[in-house]
């Protein structure tokens, strides 16, 4: 069937929201709740904390979690993750990898387990993920999913697909190929499209994702 790795990238610096990765919901970090949800699932066969950072390496350890330093050129907020995936592959067998982003805390194992499923088929180099946003939308002005001639019905549009990073899957050996070649690794060879459900794509970036976040679950209504 084929081994599968998910990995937990966690850069300790970050500016739009600093610390991201060790805010807490329900006194418990974010990266932690990552950590006890992928390591809870049959479908991984290992999980690997992805960090420059010992902060993180600790929080691994206490979880019975593997940790990978990743090298210190890689911690800048100029190293893409692009980067720092091949890296990671280059030191860690594997047949399939899934990055599973700490700072989408809602996402349902179920929607992990269905992810993880659609991968081992094999038919996609690349799964990304993200919500299918089935509303009147545009950029630069310009209408993407329907026309200003015809208002037409929301539920008779085409949904666009906006990706939320929650998740993404990779076949290694193709990555490392294409990133070595020079080319863009991320989106490469067959690419398909995972739709999650609006809280699983919801991603934690700014201040007021955090506070919606905390409020949710102070009302007993948070994952």
């Amino acid at each position: 069937m084929g081994k599968v790795i998910c990995m937990i990238p966690a850069r300790y610096g970050s500016k739009r929201l600093k610390v991201k990765n060790l805010l807490e919901i329900d006194g418990v970090p974010m990266i932690v709740r990552a950590m006890r949800k992928a390591k809870a699932l049959d479908c991984f066969d290992e999980v690997w904390v992805n960090s420059e950072s010992d902060v993180f390496g600790d929080l691994a350890k206490a979880e019975g979690v593997n940790f990978h330093r990743r090298p210190e050129e890689l911690s800048v907020d100029t190293a893409t993750s692009e980067v720092f995936v091949h890296e990671f592959l280059k030191n860690h067998d594997c047949d399939y990898l899934v990055q599973m982003h700490s700072i989408a805390p809602l996402l349902h194992p179920d929607e992990i387990n269905a992810f993880v499923d659609e991968m081992k088929k094999g038919k996609h180099d690349t799964l990304l993920s993200g919500v299918d946003e089935q509303i009147h939308c545009m950029m630069g002005c310009k209408e993407l999913n329907f026309d200003f001639t015809d208002m037409g019905m929301t539920q008779a549009l085409e949904p666009i697909q906006r990706l939320s990073w929650s998740l993404t899957g990779w076949k290694p050996q193709s990555y490392i190929t294409e990133h070595e070649a020079g080319r863009c690794a991320t989106f490469h060879g067959e690419i398909g499209f995972f739709p999650l459900s609006r809280m699983s794509g919801w991603v934690i970036k700014y201040d007021e994702d955090y506070r919606a976040l905390k409020a949710l679950a102070e009302a007993g209504l948070g994952g």
